[in-house]
């Protein structure tokens, strides 16, 4: 896998198929980017279980806080890691001794590590580097437009109320490429 570049596909793929995240250095203060990707993740649909030591047993979001990935009481489909690289490998070992294994480790904006990559590429777990799944999200879903982004789709359908009635969205789905 070529962890510089990854196509539109394997990132739809990814966010299709994951219901559940448990974010890794979630934070309570609002302006914090790991906080912002959490209410996010959340309006979209996802069931997002914030993971911090300082924030166990309170709710972030109306979602109780787990010190770490082991306590949680509920299969994980993505890991979603809100850390710095150095910190990685050792929540990628943490997760991947999760049973059942996540379907994938996904490290945010700077957060890069090859060999927590290749260990769970090996167990066969799908691995993402250096992305921003909310970004991710808005590209193929054409919200990422709405804030001058260049999302990289051209489309003429029109947006639609989200699930969630919250937010405008055509879905990540709805632009796929055919």
């Amino acid at each position: 896998m070529n962890h510089n570049s990854y196509s539109p596909d394997y990132i739809r793929s990814i966010l299709q198929s994951v219901k559940t995240i448990a974010l890794v250095g979630a934070s309570a203060n609002a302006v914090r980017p790991s906080n912002l990707v959490f209410k996010y993740l959340l309006d979209k649909g996802y069931d997002v279980i914030p993971i911090n030591p300082a924030l166990e047993g309170q709710e972030l979001h109306g979602r109780k806080a787990y010190a770490a990935l082991k306590d949680i009481p509920v299969p994980v489909d993505m890991v979603d890691i809100f850390r710095k690289s150095e910190a990685a490998l050792g929540v990628t070992l943490e997760a991947l001794a999760l049973s059942p294994l996540p379907k994938v480790i996904w490290m945010q904006l700077g957060v890069r590590s090859d060999e927590a990559a290749a260990l769970a590429e090996a167990q066969g777990v799908k691995v993402v580097m250096n992305r921003c799944a909310k970004m991710e999200y808005g590209k193929l879903s054409g919200e990422y437009a709405w804030v001058g982004g260049n999302p990289g789709v051209i489309s003429s359908k029109r947006q639609v109320m989200h699930a969630s009635g919250r937010l405008q969205s055509l879905g990540i789905a709805d632009l796929a490429e055919k």
